[in-house]
């Protein structure tokens, strides 16, 4: 049975910008509102999950053990041997997945921006448009929709993700305004900001 939409957690990287122990998705984040203390693939998965735009497809690669036990029967771990050329290549994983299930778009987002809110997700996997991009003030970020109909027009390598074909192409994009942060934890620093914030 074929669902429409799937989303898209990369969380392949090594992390190597971030200086603190162990991997960065694996780090705390501060209680925030009324969400409790977690990791920080941990919320952004509870956040696209909370979505609930379809299933829930994770690319690994530098470390297999990155997703929770608690999300062993919610989410999709596929892992991306070719991690190290590159987020396109894990990009396509994601995608060559969300083909598997007969998808006809997918919503690709970063498991390091726990910041982005299931309204988001929602929104832009909403949008009528071959690439809709969250827009945040006016700044282009995460989570992208990509119609099944751009997936061959995409680059194999590199580390744009969508970027690239958007410059050449942006008669086929559209920007779906979003609340929320596309902020990223990359180093300590990062980490240690929004937990003191």
């Amino acid at each position: 049975m074929s669902v429409e939409i799937a989303a898209v957690i990369l969380a392949a990287g090594a992390g190597s910008r971030f200086d603190g122990t162990g991997h960065k998705l694996l780090a705390n984040l501060p209680e925030r509102e009324d969400e409790p203390s977690a990791s920080v693939i941990e919320r952004s998965l509870d956040h696209v999950l909370a979505a609930g735009i379809g299933p829930v497809l994770v690319v690994t690669g530098a470390v297999d053990d990155v997703v929770p036990d608690r999300f062993a029967d919610v989410v999709d771990v596929h892992h991306n041997p070719r991690w190290a050329d590159g987020q396109m290549t894990s990009v396509h994983v994601g995608l060559d997945a969300a083909a598997m299930l007969g998808c006809r778009a997918a919503v690709i987002g970063l498991a390091d921006q726990p910041f982005i809110t299931p309204a988001a997700w929602r929104a832009v996997a909403s949008a009528d448009a071959p690439i809709a991009v969250a827009t945040y003030d006016g700044r282009r970020g995460n989570p992208v929709r990509l119609d099944a109909a751009v997936w061959d027009l995409l680059a194999d390598t590199g580390d744009e993700g969508a970027r690239s074909l958007m410059r050449v192409r942006p008669d086929l994009v559209r920007e779906v305004p979003c609340t929320g942060s596309p902020a990223d934890i990359d180093t300590e620093e990062d980490l240690r900001r929004w937990q003191n914030s």
